[in-house]
């Protein structure tokens, strides 16, 4: 039963790959895949394929690149595929009634986060830098909110304490394609149970902007280090010093009283780099100056000078 679905695939990112490739692999009749149009990336601004456009080319099926997919010609060009489900992951875009009401069944999307927490487009990165101990996935049937559909099945996965958004996204990815075929395995058995979210213990994980990254160095040490690795790797969690910016990559909370402005650099041994904040100091371990290489801070300061009473802004 499981492989006669019909299915509209909808994805952009690398989050949506794994799904993909599990569901060609399962033999799930995929009639169509959707992604986003080829965007300019990189110095020179050359189009470059979606990574969910690269897979599908590589399993040879077929691709749409709607600009705008809440149009009634695109709604129509999807409804003569007479599709039994839409699986959407990561697409990017808010999905109208209109293209919901399309598949017999329904439409699922995989999201990772433990709904009802951390709704919107950047869960991974704000279950981090929120300091959360566990996040997950959770598969859901859609309606026209904002992650605010039936709850299929939530799968938990710790937040490690030396996670970055780039790790805890690539294990949620495989999670995440994992529980989908656990979701249509239930759903051919007739098993699946959705289950309403609690709508008031919602949280919103917002979309991150280039300047979100910029640290403040009036929080506590506590607080910034799961910033930093929050916002690894993009947007990146920056300071500067003399107009130049320096990108923090790695660092660790010192618990010692500090009675220096926040951004000060302190005393320290000849290869460490410690900064004041709002309560304690933070110890830089990795870091990206001017010249564009990630170094080690010992590495790195050989070749830069940060005396003690610089400040960072």
């Amino acid at each position: 039963m499981k492989n006669k679905f019909s299915i509209i695939f909808m994805g952009t990112p690398d989050f949506a790959v794994p799904s993909l490739q599990a569901l060609h692999q399962e033999g799930y009749h995929l009639k169509q895949v959707v992604t986003q149009p080829d965007r300019p990336k990189g110095r020179g601004r050359k189009l470059v394929a979606s990574p969910v456009k690269q897979k599908a080319l590589e399993l040879n099926l077929n691709l749409l690149q709607p600009v705008k997919p809440n149009t009634a010609e695109f709604a129509e060009k999807l409804r003569q595929i007479q599709p039994d489900l839409l699986i959407v992951i990561a697409y990017g875009h808010l999905l109208s009634e209109n293209i919901l009401q399309i598949p017999k069944i329904g439409a699922i999307n995989v999201h990772a986060s433990l709904l009802p927490k951390y709704r919107g487009p950047a869960p991974i990165q704000w279950a981090i830098i929120n300091g959360e101990a566990q996040t997950g996935v959770t598969t859901l049937f859609m309606n026209a909110g904002m992650d605010t559909g039936d709850m299929l099945i939530s799968r938990p996965e710790p937040v490690l304490p030396t996670d970055t958004a780039a790790s805890l996204h690539d294990r949620l990815a495989v999670l995440g394609a994992d529980t989908l075929l656990q979701t249509l395995q239930q759903l051919a058995d007739q098993k699946l149970q959705p289950s309403r979210q609690d709508h008031d213990s919602a949280t919103y994980a917002p979309l991150l902007k280039k300047q979100d990254g910029r640290i403040d160095w009036q929080k506590t040490a506590e607080e910034l280090e799961p910033f930093i690795r929050g916002m690894t790797p993009w947007p990146g969690a920056f300071t500067f010093h003399n107009q130049n910016r320096l990108k923090i990559l790695k660092a660790a909370p010192i618990d010692e009283p500090v009675s220096e402005p926040a951004g000060t650099i302190l005393k320290g041994f000849p290869e460490e780099l410690l900064v004041a904040t709002g309560s304690g100091a933070l110890s830089i371990l990795e870091i990206q100056g001017p010249s564009g290489k990630r170094l080690a801070i010992a590495d790195f300061l050989r070749g830069y000078q940060l005396p003690p009473g610089t400040r960072l802004i």
